[in-house]
């Protein structure tokens, strides 16, 4: 047995002859190429390799590192995301469609007509959460601009929400698509004020009712304390109370029609879509926040601190120590967190040049291939790996994939997000679950490929066989796996060329420690 440790990784075709289909091998890719899709996307597939060694490495980045304005998806891809209502219709308008609902139920005497009506004020929620995260995992599997997406997901966790509060689902969609995305790899100076303006963030952290008079300091603590300087950088409980005032009148309004604003503030008043700044629920007072005199004018209060918040060494600080933690260890090298905080400082915040120096450094090399991947990572990398050639057609199963693996999309409850480091992924219950989802996949995973809401098969009848269903085809992953994944190490090689079949094959290889590692 152990002379099989020994075996080249060519040798597995002749150990591991089968039938079935084989896939077509991608361009074979150099250690390094593989190592960097590995890290900087959601899993090697045989797409991105082949435009890796078609462009290079350098231009590859180049273009990771700034997408271009249209994603070229797959037109199955893309006409199902266009097609999903949450992408056709306003955030706003389904706000106020939903609520329409809440409230007609709310009114209603009888109590079945009643829980009928809030079923399906529940289910439109639910709907929407669930549109929202199948765009979300269509973009990551297939979407060309895989950093951005990846980006992506790290910016809503760095500024989390969770979709279980309030009407929050039916705002999450939009909060990714319109308040994060387009500034993944931008300037975090217009991330932060994105996020600000986001019905889906001031509902989460209760700014909505914080109003002169009334003061609320949960978003202005989270702020400071995750979103930008972190945790004991020098800002005191004073500094958040000024900023809570200066957030004061930062809110949501679903009603069609402006508030009455007296004379005096009437040019105050700021609307776009659900976001509102009601002058008459701030507080026109001076403020002296981190050193600074604001002076009491309205919404223009909100945008000098954020300029003061997003040009702090300590936001330049936080925010590169937390994109070295996603993308170089858990405990990444003092020098280079330094390194790029001076860049984010240089820069003023642009997080592609931040990201370029981190990516070309020595200790980011150093790292590939020895980050263990949390379960989003995991699972997704598995899927493109398996179906990069196959458009999955019902995402559900991915979702209850994470689900299991406690990193559902969006279900973080506390603002902190889910966390990068190893030790929260790799206990054994959450292994245990992984090598089933290994084996889920590695036998075809069929609730991928039947769309949502198909019948389920006809119930047995007594006395008559049932009709054999055609089983999912597993292509043969030997020579892709081979190509995306080179040099492996003996034991992965070994345990390899002891499966049967592709579908063990397959679940081996995500079942091993090498594909655990990104």
């Amino acid at each position: 047995m152990r002379d099989h440790l020994l075996l080249p990784w060519t040798m597995l075709a002749v150990l591991l002859a089968t039938a079935a289909p084989v896939a077509a091998a991608p361009a074979r890719i150099t250690p390094s190429q593989a190592a960097l899709l590995d890290r900087l996307t959601w899993g090697t597939d045989a797409s991105d390799a082949e435009a890796i060694a078609h462009d290079g490495t350098a231009r590859w980045l180049d273009h990771q590192l700034h997408p271009a304005r249209t994603t070229a998806l797959p037109a199955e891809v893309a006409a199902r995301i266009a097609a999903l209502p949450v992408t056709k219709t306003p955030m706003a308008d389904a706000v106020r469609q939903a609520e329409d609902l809440n409230r007609v139920a709310n009114a209603m005497a009888d109590p079945d007509a009643k829980a009928a009506a809030k079923k399906v004020y529940n289910d439109a929620l639910g709907a929407a959460g669930h549109q929202a995260a199948t765009r979300s995992i269509l973009l990551a599997l297939y979407s060309p601009d895989q950093l951005q997406e990846v980006m992506t997901w790290f910016w809503f966790n760095h500024f989390n929400v969770h979709l279980g509060k309030n009407n929050i689902r039916l705002m999450i969609g939009d909060y990714e698509q319109a308040a994060i995305r387009p500034h993944a790899l931008g300037r975090f100076r217009d991330l932060l004020e994105a996020t600000v303006r986001h019905p889906a963030m001031l509902s989460y952290l209760d700014n909505a009712q914080n109003a002169n008079g009334h003061i609320n300091e949960n978003y202005a603590r989270e702020i400071m304390e995750l979103h930008t300087m972190g945790v004991g950088s020098g800002y005191s409980q004073k500094d958040v109370q000024e900023l809570a005032r200066i957030l004061t009148g930062v809110g949501i309004d679903a009603k069609p029609d402006d508030p009455k604003i007296g004379p005096q503030h009437a040019g105050d008043l700021v609307r776009q879509g659900l976001f509102e700044f009601n002058p008459n629920r701030h507080d026109y007072g001076d403020k002296d926040f981190l050193g600074h005199h604001i002076a009491g004018r309205g919404f223009a209060e909100v945008e000098e601190a954020l300029d003061i918040l997003s040009e702090q060494p300590a936001t330049a600080h936080h925010v590169s120590m937390a994109l070295a933690r996603q993308f170089v260890g858990d405990v990444p090298p003092p020098r280079l967190v330094d390194r790029m905080a001076a860049t984010f400082v240089r820069t003023h915040g642009e997080i592609a040049p931040v990201m370029a120096m981190m990516i070309g450094s020595p200790e980011f090399k150093a790292s590939l291939g020895t980050k263990f991947k949390d379960p989003a990572h995991y699972v997704l990398s598995a899927v493109r790996l398996a179906y990069d050639d196959r458009i999955v057609v019902n995402t559900q199963p991915v979702e209850g994939w994470l689900n299991r693996l406690a990193e559902g999309l969006y279900n973080h409850q506390t603002p902190d997000g889910y966390p990068p480091d190893a030790a929260a992924w790799n206990g054994p219950g959450q292994m245990s679950v992984r090598f089933e989802i290994a084996r889920q996949i590695g036998g075809g995973a069929p609730a991928l490929f039947k769309p949502e809401g198909a019948p389920p098969p006809p119930p047995p009848v007594p006395g008559v066989p049932p009709t054999p269903q055609p089983p999912v085809p597993v292509s043969d992953m030997r020579s892709t796996v081979a190509a995306l994944f080179p040099a492996p190490d003996a034991a992965t090689t070994g345990a390899l060329a002891q499966a049967k079949s592709p579908a063990e094959f397959y679940t081996l290889f995500l079942s091993s420690p090498r594909f655990m590692r990104r």
